[in-house]
């Protein structure tokens, strides 16, 4: 099979998870159970997704020049991910997420971004010639809104696919927009881009006609355990979410993302990617972390 080049642009973060019976409501503190840390970042979580689904992979991200950014590069080598543009910050830590898991999977998050907010329009300069290379790019918004626009610009005017997964949610510009190829929202952050409270498939639809008439060629929102909904140009699709016991949604939807550049890169059609990307994020649910709980390819049999 000739595989194509995924160049994900992105954060990398150590998450610092507490697994709960609840989540706490603002002034309370609970006792928890389990405390363990484990790579995360939404930019490499995709990278991660993607390489153990079969991508040929390069991460462009930026750490800081501490034990958190060291262990992080070991590890993406060990998932031959290319690294030559995981740049080190010398005057910013290493992204850190603190994450508390409740008893029914559901998390909440908080992210002190470190040296992410640092990876500049001139760190993408350096890694020009990778972007340039790739047939797919791939990107979130846990760095500066301004390199996610420089990058979208770049690839773009080189005939090069983005794909852009929009969280944390924030509003973009018509300009970001028209440079995607394809948008992945969840519920709110399409709620955030189309002023639609997607709440089922008519809303959902509703919403990616707002997202497409903004320039972008395909939308897929996905709905959790209602499953998603593509628009592709005039057509929708739906697809079922694979029913399974939920533990831990960290990392589900960079899953999905980055499952779904691995099946375009394959030549797959956009509904025969999300197909696959939902059995991915079904089995990461399963299990408890960010980028321990990301499937390899071999594990989607077990499904059938």
């Amino acid at each position: 099979m000739d595989r194509k080049n995924i160049v994900v642009v992105g954060s990398c973060n150590t998450d610092m998870v507490i697994k709960a019976d609840r989540l706490p409501i603002p002034g309370e503190t609970i006792l928890g159970g389990t405390f363990f840390m484990n790579p995360g970042g939404k930019g490499a979580n995709q990278a991660v997704a993607a390489a153990r689904m079969g991508g040929m992979v390069t991460l462009v991200s930026k750490t800081g020049n501490d034990v958190f950014g060291k262990q992080s590069m070991m590890l993406y080598n060990t998932e031959d991910i290319k690294t030559d543009f995981i740049f080190s910050d010398p005057n910013n830590p290493s992204g850190v997420a603190l994450i508390t898991v409740d008893s029914f999977g559901e998390n909440c998050i908080v992210v002190a971004s470190g040296a992410n907010a640092s990876l500049c329009p001139a760190d993408i300069d350096k890694a020009r010639t990778a972007i340039e290379a790739a047939d797919l790019v791939l990107m979130q918004l846990e760095i500066p809104i301004d390199t996610v626009e420089y990058v979208a610009e770049m690839a773009t005017k080189r005939g090069i696919k983005v794909i852009l997964n929009p969280a944390p949610a924030r509003a973009l510009s018509d300009k970001l927009l028209k440079n995607l190829y394809i948008i992945i929202p969840n519920k709110s952050e399409a709620e955030i881009l189309s002023g639609i409270k997607v709440t089922d498939q008519d809303s959902a639809r509703q919403a990616a006609d707002i997202i497409s008439a903004k320039g972008v060629d395909i939308v897929v929102i996905t709905l959790g355990s209602q499953g998603a909904l593509i628009k592709e140009h005039n057509n929708y699709h739906f697809v079922d979410a694979v029913k399974v016991d939920a533990v831990d949604t960290t990392a589900a939807g960079d899953v999905f993302c980055g499952s779904v550049c691995v099946g375009l890169s394959e030549g797959k059609s956009i509904l025969e990617s999300v197909e696959m990307a939902a059995r991915a994020s079904a089995i990461t649910v399963t299990r408890m972390g960010a980028q321990s709980s990301i499937p390899r390819r071999s594990e989607l049999l077990s499904l059938d």
